[in-house]
């Protein structure tokens, strides 16, 4: 953007596909809230492609309200699939249509971003050290249990 061109109030909108269970859809909202500190928009939302609220369009309309001229739709997905060729741009030209003169962005999903090799290996690193003792439980699995060797037998 040149310095001589206004800037365009941006909204943000992390969509997730949405789960039945309330502990995933908390997460999400974690998650965007992580999201919000680093971002340069004082504009953000979370949404759910499907099964939870909010939907993409109460999102896009929260963005619009608060004062959004333009509504990036960030899917929360690793790769690229049918919900991220079809089904959420579907869903973000739809809630377009209900306010003419917003553009929008469907961004790329995570894919092979290259620090996602590094998200992983903390993820594996961290598990196998609280399976052997040496950390505490994640925040995914805090109070679960479900980090421990098993053993087939």
């Amino acid at each position: 953007m040149s310095t001589n061109e206004p800037a365009v109030r941006t909204g943000l909108v992390v969509v997730d596909h949405g789960s039945r269970r309330a502990e995933s859809n908390a997460m999400h909202e974690q998650l965007v809230a992580m999201v919000a500190d680093v971002v340069p928009y004082d504009i953000v939302e979370a949404a759910h492609m499907e099964l939870a609220e909010p939907s993409i369009a109460d999102a896009f309309g929260r963005c619009v309200a608060a004062g959004a001229e333009r509504v990036i739709i960030s899917p929360y997905f690793l790769l690229p699939g049918r919900h991220w060729s079809s089904d959420i741009p579907d869903l973000a030209a739809a809630a377009a249509r209900a306010h003419p003169g917003v553009t929008y962005l469907v961004t790329a999903p995570l894919g092979l971003h290259p620090l996602m090799a590094q998200v992983v290996a903390a993820r594996v690193a961290h598990c196998v050290a609280h399976a052997g003792g040496h950390a505490d439980e994640c925040e995914v699995c805090a109070g679960t249990g479900r980090c421990a060797l098993s053993h087939n037998v």
